[in-house]
């Protein structure tokens, strides 16, 4: 039973060793990825900077957002469902996310949705200020512009989805 509730240190990352998830909510953007990201859809916006007293759920949106949400369950909720509205709105978000295909958030906002382009990371990578690549796998989830005039914004999706292009 001790076993199951000890907890693992690996390099500056914590983990809870039964359920191999992190005790750490704050995973900082590698910022080659960011750049990777920000060539292709040039943001204007991060309504999840790292900054404690900001809350980006309160605030009006880019037109293109970078988003890497707390990992905390109901507040990547409440991200991932605000990048859904802002795309009914004109606005593209970009999310980077642990995959959980099974949570509400992915079963209602990101699969089956025709706005919505997913680009699954090929490995785990190290997020900046850690030595270990994180305990789980990411995605980048691409909220599409979904405008009422029939252009949709969304452009064919590439044969190789499922990898994301040039920055890894």
């Amino acid at each position: 039973m001790e076993q199951r509730q000890q907890l693992r240190l690996q390099g500056n990352n914590t983990y809870h060793k039964a359920m191999m998830t992190s005790l750490n909510q704050d995973w900082r953007t590698p910022t080659e990825i960011y750049n990777g990201m920000d060539k292709e859809f040039h943001f204007d916006f991060d309504p999840c900077p790292n900054n404690p007293n900001f809350d980006g759920l309160t605030c009006e949106w880019g037109n293109s957002n970078f988003i890497n949400p707390p990992y905390k369950t109901k507040i990547q909720d409440a991200f991932i469902k605000r990048a859904f509205e802002e795309s009914k709105k004109g606005k593209l978000s970009v999310a980077l996310i642990p995959v959980r295909t099974a949570s509400r958030r992915w079963q209602n906002f990101i699969l089956n949705q025709d706005s919505v382009e997913i680009r699954f990371m090929p490995k785990r990578f190290k997020f900046s200020d850690y030595s270990a690549p994180a305990p789980f796998d990411s995605a980048v989830i691409i909220f599409h512009t979904q405008l009422n005039d029939g252009n949709d914004g969304i452009p064919p999706k590439p044969k190789d989805l499922g990898i994301l292009p040039t920055i890894i």
